[in-house]
């Protein structure tokens, strides 16, 4: 079976069931199966590979072409105990509206293609085998729909990709008592040792949190509830700093009702303090490199947990600390191993698709970034949110500048622990952080332009068009898009510039380009783009299969690693 592991361990439980592996499979490219009783079914003709999309190779579909809606179809064992409490379904994610049929019944909807949701299906459950139909409908050219960086056209382009239609995460079931643990979250005080635990509930009980780091005991509280949520704040016996490349973790065991979760959080804190961004308080230079999370064969979903480590191994390798994980949002397990690693990331929705001209776009947009933030609010390694990227004016038509302010000031209120950039790239409106996006490839104009923040003038790609907002150069600055330097022996392939004639010429602009950054005082963080390539766009450090072009990667982490202007 591909993708047997646990795929959340920030919220892992010792009952529960991988439904990843062959299902039953028919697309639907039309979009009619409602109609012709697809709901009802109890098996389709294909077959797919899940959790793979059916445009990937992994998947054994490989069907490139739009896919209107597709179907899929299993059994499910269901033992009598097991009715005694709840059944839950989760799904890592589906693209883009999801229907879940158990035994003919619809169980529940989804509309989003990012996040991951659940449902209590035990109420359309017998004893014995059941069967499970779940129907995803996806126009990836309907402009009320974030799509990413997923291609509109056939084939991909520029900087689009192959598309990804319906489940391409895992799914699986969880077995709990008729009392349980829904959500919780962690927030933790670094100053005072503390750290406060609010829990979501189902039913009246005694939430027990108990905390241990590295098998030591660290702190213990109880707190009853009549009911929905419950809060407490622990006082640990001793504090220990979750830093860049070390990922300390405290475990924690919750229990209520008979339920038991396995979890874990951080101890560190993000503040802004004038231009600097410091953690722990201190200013660390964030060396970021941008990263699609794109597979060749199984396009948004990594083939196994190796690959998912090994893309934060290969960024660390060449000396960057942390990623913008770029138009999409990643998979839990991948986080995991970010906090585990000590690798710092920012969340990003995958903004690109919606026509940010409408102020309808606001409400495509908003309830999937709250699932995104609640779902992910425990992981120490995001060090930021940021809602959109690069929303362009369309057609003559300006951004509606609302729907951004709206998205900052919804991040802020849901998320008040961490800097929010209102839309990376241009055209701010309401944000904690200023950043550029700037691919000039003459290192010596990139500095000299850089040079001129000191005096309060930024470099403006769209100068023709008014900013709803300018820098006023009191606030940090985040080169959050540079570089993006071409080199590749494949034909067809593009990157941003001139591609280097050779591999010296290459190393020099990447140097004086970095450096540029890493000297310049009003600047508190880079990300290059990008870590690999992705199918057409050959700009990467690695190839697409994540083979490092260069024989010394450590050039770069020499580069990239030293200390910075504005770094404590």
């Amino acid at each position: 079976m591909f993708r047997p592991e646990f795929p959340n361990p920030q919220f892992r439980r010792d009952n529960w069931q991988n439904l990843n592996g062959t299902w039953q499979f028919a697309l639907d490219t039309e979009d009619d199966g409602k109609e012709k009783g697809y709901d009802k079914k109890t098996a389709f003709e294909g077959t797919i590979e899940v959790p793979f999309c059916p445009e990937s190779k992994l998947s054994g579909v490989a069907h490139t072409d739009f896919i209107n809606a597709c179907w899929y179809c299993r059994e499910i064992d269901i033992p009598k105990e097991a009715l005694e409490g709840t059944v839950l379904l989760r799904f890592g994610a589906v693209d883009y509206r999801a229907a879940v049929y158990v035994n003919g019944e619809c169980a529940g909807t989804h509309v989003g293609g990012f996040v991951s949701f659940c449902l209590d299906i035990t109420p359309y459950l017998h004893e014995g085998k059941n069967t499970l139909v779940v129907h995803a409908r996806d126009n990836t050219r309907d402009p009320m729909i974030p799509t990413g960086k997923q291609s509109v056209r056939y084939g991909s382009y520029g900087c689009y990709y192959t598309r990804s239609t319906g489940i391409w995460q895992t799914v699986w079931m969880e077995f709990v008592p008729k009392t349980y643990i829904k959500n919780f979250r962690f927030t933790p005080d670094i100053q005072n040792g503390y750290v406060t635990v609010e829990a979501d509930v189902q039913g009246a009980g005694v939430l027990n949190a108990a905390v241990t780091y590295q098998g030591n005991y660290m702190a213990h509280g109880a707190r009853f509830t009549d009911g929905n949520r419950v809060t407490m704040t622990l006082k640990l016996k001793e504090t220990h700093l979750w830093e860049v490349g070390n990922g300390r973790l405290y475990d924690v065991e919750l229990e209520f009702g008979g339920d038991r979760v396995h979890t874990y959080f951080g101890m560190r804190e993000v503040r802004i303090d004038g231009k600097k961004v410091l953690l722990n308080g201190k200013s660390v230079y964030q060396r970021l490199v941008l990263d699609q999370g794109l597979y060749p064969d199984g396009i948004y979903t990594a083939p196994d947990e190796a690959a998912l480590v090994k893309d934060i191994e290969i960024s660390l390798a060449a000396g960057f600390n942390g990623a913008r994980l770029h138009q999409k949002i990643f998979e839990p397990l991948f986080l995991y191993h970010a906090d585990r690693l000590g690798y710092l990331v920012w969340g990003e929705f995958p903004s690109w698709g919606l026509d940010h001209t409408e102020y309808e776009s606001f409400f495509s947009f908003a309830p999937e970034w709250a699932e995104e933030i609640a779902r992910d609010f425990n992981h120490p390694a995001i060090i930021g949110w940021c809602p959109f990227n690069e929303t362009w004016d369309l057609d003559h038509r300006a951004q509606r500048d609302a729907v951004i302010a709206s998205a900052y000031r919804m991040t802020k209120l849901m998320d008040a622990t961490r800097p929010v950039i209102d839309t990376s790239g241009n055209y701010h409106v309401e944000t904690d952080i200023y950043d550029l996006h700037n691919y000039k490839q003459d290192a010596e104009w990139f500095k000299t332009e850089l040079d001129k923040l000191s005096a309060g003038e930024v470099w403006d790609p769209n100068a023709k068009r008014k900013q709803p907002l300018s820098w006023n150069g009191k606030i940090p600055m985040f080169m959050s898009e540079y570089g993006g330097i071409r080199w590749t022996n494949k034909e067809g392939g593009w990157g941003y510039g001139n591609a280097p004639t050779t591999e010296a010429e290459f190393k020099e602009r990447y140097k004086g380009l970095t450096d540029a950054l890493l000297d310049n005082p009003e600047i508190f963080a880079f990300c290059y783009t990008q870590l690999y390539d992705v199918e057409q766009e050959q700009n990467g450090l690695y190839t697409y299969d994540r083979e490092p072009k260069f024989d010394d990667m450590d050039y770069f982490k020499t580069i990239n690693a030293r200390k910075a202007a504005i770094e404590d």
